[in-house]
């Protein structure tokens, strides 16, 4: 097979396309879902939740957060499963490993040591369903053992195994607290089980669909992979050492940027040596360190402008004031005129989404 042969500016343009994060903007979440795959969720809302912040800055103002709570607790058009929102039309990749998780022998130990406590939440389930875990009584035999914050979480640590093995869902949230219930009165009825193996290459597939262009190997993360093994085609990117898989789809299409701020989890940028390869973006989020350690924020936005990043956005949504409170914003680039129009008009658009009246900049 031929290998392509990208220059930067292409191999970036491919990488922002597939992450519709140019011009024109879609106009429907679940088709958003679907190219993307995937939605991260995190509880961080210095500004919004991520997962919200990806769907607006890919649909704008048009999109607001019930649109997805309808999609997952009325329509099932989309499903939560580890943290990650999915199109339900991809529930068939993720059920053949269901049937074979857990690969830890300590969790199986754990599960096999708590058979009672499993069917005691199974039928609880069954009976009352759906139910926060806290209205689900802990009859474990063994508690959970953890070094970390789950240490003894016994509900919550069964609830999450059984969401692993198909047997329980996630039917909804109250806030941040998830609704579980059987899996079997979410889950679509006759959803066919993709084999593993196949499942396995269509991930990858739906993967690098998203991503455009992708190491064929990258660093182990939880959660989501950014590796996308062998599918589509070699390529190289003139002055970026080693070897591509790239969508062959998204070569040689037009390409008209525009400007957006994304959350620190968005899949542009969530592959941070990706990021660095193809748009020289340096970025880590910050909120896990001290303040005085901090160099762009709490939860810096990076600010994409076209087919660059171009900086990072210090910011914060204070709903008490009716205001977005801008700390700073880094430049990686000298900002032209055009880019810092572009920057306001996203801050504006920002606050009005999340019905914030003013854009503040602290006084330094």
């Amino acid at each position: 097979m031929a290998v392509h042969r990208l220059d930067l500016t292409e191999a970036r343009r491919i990488a922002v396309r597939a992450q519709l994060l140019d011009e024109p903007r879609p106009t429907d979440l679940l088709a958003v879902v679907r190219q993307l795959t995937l939605l991260q969720i995190d509880p961080t809302a210095a500004i919004a939740p991520s997962a919200d912040l990806v769907a607006w800055s890919r649909l704008g103002g048009s999109y607001q957060p019930a649109q997805l709570q309808e999609a997952l607790e009325q329509d099932r058009t989309l499903f939560e499963l580890d943290a990650m929102v999915r199109p339900m039309a991809d529930l068939g990749l993720f059920l053949a490993a269901m049937t074979t998780w857990p690969s830890y022998d300590s969790q199986r130990e754990w599960l096999r040591a708590n058979d009672r406590f499993r069917r005691d939440v199974l039928d609880r389930l069954g009976a009352s369903g759906p139910l926060l875990s806290r209205d689900v009584p802990d009859t474990s035999v063994v508690a959970w053992p953890s070094s970390g914050w789950t240490n003894n979480r016994n509900v919550t640590q069964m609830l999450e195994f059984l969401m692993m093995r198909g047997e329980v869902a996630i039917a909804g949230r109250r806030g941040k607290q998830r609704l579980w219930n059987l899996a079997e009165r979410v889950y679509p009825t006759g959803t066919p089980v993709i084999p593993a193996e196949e499942a396995r290459r269509l991930r990858n597939e739906r993967r690098l669909r998203s991503l455009g262009i992708a190491r064929e190997k990258a660093q182990a993360v939880p959660l989501e992979p950014w590796s996308v093994g062998d599918v589509g085609e070699p390529a190289t990117v003139d002055g970026v050492p080693g070897t591509w898989r790239v969508d062959p789809g998204a070569i040689g299409k037009s390409f008209e940027g525009r400007t957006a701020l994304l959350s620190p989890f968005d899949r542009l940028i969530h592959d941070r040596d990706r990021a660095l390869d193809l748009f020289g973006f340096d970025y880590v989020l910050e909120m896990y360190k001290p303040r005085a350690a901090r160099r762009w924020g709490y939860f810096a936005l990076p600010v994409l402008h076209h087919d660059r990043l171009v900086g990072k956005l210090d910011a914060t949504a204070d709903h008490k004031s009716s205001t977005l409170r801008i700390h700073a914003i880094h430049q990686d680039v000298p900002f032209t005129r055009a880019m810092g129009d572009a920057i306001e008009a996203e801050l504006e658009s920002l606050a009005s989404w999340l019905g914030l009246e003013s854009v503040d900049r602290d006084q330094t």
